[in-house]
């Protein structure tokens, strides 16, 4: 997320910050931008977004807001960024605020570009030049059709992994004699021809045979005033094959204090999503662990329910 365009700046004859901290530290992030006047801030998601954005309304409030007027662009790429954060930063910085869609195995899939005359969105994206939605017998997803598809990026890509024939087969393959990047994202193609991203394969959770995208739940339960953050698991169920699962974080900025309540939580998820998508077990925890690059834990998520499988 950092490393490509970090890239791309140097080759330009341009200068990159990097933070002296070996974690995210919101003030010394803020603090850096207006010293060194830096021109574009590269995050992962809400994860980076919300603790800047809670430092940004700290300094606000206390009469002392960051000068963050040479930030023209933050970029971000890896975990979701939704709408309710992005608006909230757009109240500190007049910046473009790019969420980029994209992997290693192939970069420019998809791209959503917000600022304060263009409204934000969450998991919403116009497409690259290069990529397209692809059923799993290979046809293009028509839009508008509500049929769902994987994200399969072309042009310029990776020929493969290294010594991993097998990998490499499932993920660049194919189709009508040109060969695409298929990592595993799914979406839908809306009328306009924009997608909506539904989530990494490889995290679905499969209940009752419907098909139930970590991320979507995610972004339900964050919506809630007293979640700050929230990771669903599929566990294992002899009913439904999986049982949705969720650990969420209180808000720890939040004005009330409260500690999210289970049955509150699920009646909120229900006012949002379909009955089988609403986590069938809730646990709160104080903090929710996160890999050093801001996505989420699963493997921690299960354990909290005493289970590594699912």
């Amino acid at each position: 997320t950092s490393g490509i365009p970090m890239l791309g700046v140097l080759s330009a004859g341009g200068c990159v910050v990097t933070l002296e901290s070996r974690s995210l530290d919101a003030a010394e992030l803020c603090e850096t931008v207006q010293r060194d006047r830096v021109g574009q801030l590269n995050i992962v998601g809400d994860a980076f977004a919300k603790p800047i954005v809670a430092e940004l309304d700290r300094a606000a409030a206390a009469g002392e807001p960051y000068d963050l007027s040479s930030l023209k662009a933050v970029v971000s790429s890896g975990t979701m960024w939704s709408k309710e954060t992005k608006e909230a930063m757009l109240v500190h910085c007049d910046a473009a605020l790019a969420d980029l869609l994209g992997s290693s195995e192939g970069t420019g899939m998809a791209a959503s570009i917000s600022k304060r005359n263009r409204a934000a969105g969450t998991a919403r994206f116009s497409l690259g030049e290069n990529s397209t939605v692809l059923t799993d017998d290979g046809r293009t997803v028509e839009p508008g059709s509500g049929e769902q598809g994987v994200l399969a990026v072309g042009g310029p890509i990776p020929i493969g992994y290294y010594k991993d024939p097998e990998k490499t087969a499932a993920t660049f393959r194919e189709v009508d004699g040109r060969v695409w990047s298929i990592p595993g994202d799914h979406a839908t193609v809306e009328a306009d021809g924009t997608i909506t991203l539904l989530g990494r394969g490889s995290a679905c959770i499969n209940t009752g045979g419907e098909k139930v995208y970590p991320e979507e739940v995610e972004e339900v339960l964050k919506l809630h005033g007293d979640v700050h953050d929230a990771n669903v698991v599929g566990l294992p169920d002899e009913r439904w094959g999986q049982r949705v699962c969720a650990v969420v974080s209180p808000d720890p900025d939040a004005s009330t204090g409260r500690v999210p309540d289970e049955a509150a939580l699920r009646d909120h998820c229900r006012e949002h999503l379909a009955g089988y998508k609403c986590p069938k077990s809730i646990l709160v925890r104080e903090h929710i662990q996160r890999g050093p690059n801001g996505k989420p834990d699963y493997a921690w998520a299960r354990g909290q329910f005493g289970s590594d499988e699912g």
